[in-house]
């Protein structure tokens, strides 16, 4: 017979709704790791400008494709995100914005002025 636990079962994660605070710090390291692969395209993209014409049109070719404009607009929240989010960081560290309205003021700040700013960005770029 197997061994059984009297005590309840917590409820799995799907029950739980993440606090806010909790849902930005995944993003912030997830999106520290599209970073770090975005800078692995960064530096393709040099490679194939070094190597000549032909292989920079085929890069080129790439990124100006759906899937490219999908993977720089993700790299471009990304960059926006995580530069936002480190500033709120910055703030936290100085001991401002540490009660738990400003938690919630701020994460909404950052949200909002990351999605501002990755729009404002493609705009001007596809003008």
């Amino acid at each position: 017979m197997p061994w059984t636990d009297p005590r309840p079962m917590s409820p799995h994660l799907q029950i739980y709704r993440m606090p806010i605070t909790a849902v930005l710090s995944v993003l912030h390291r997830a999106t520290g790791a599209v970073l770090f692969l975005g800078l692995l395209l960064m530096i393709a993209v040099l490679a194939s400008i070094a190597s000549g014409e032909d292989n920079w049109l085929i890069m080129r070719g790439f990124l100006s494709s759906w899937l490219g404009y999908l993977i720089l607009f993700g790299f471009t929240f990304s960059l926006y995100y995580h530069l936002c989010n480190g500033i709120r960081h910055l703030l936290w560290d100085i001991g401002k914005g540490l009660s738990v309205s400003s938690l919630h003021k701020s994460a909404i700040i950052v949200l909002l002025s990351s999605v501002i700013l990755t729009l404002l960005t493609w705009i001007i770029a596809l003008l």
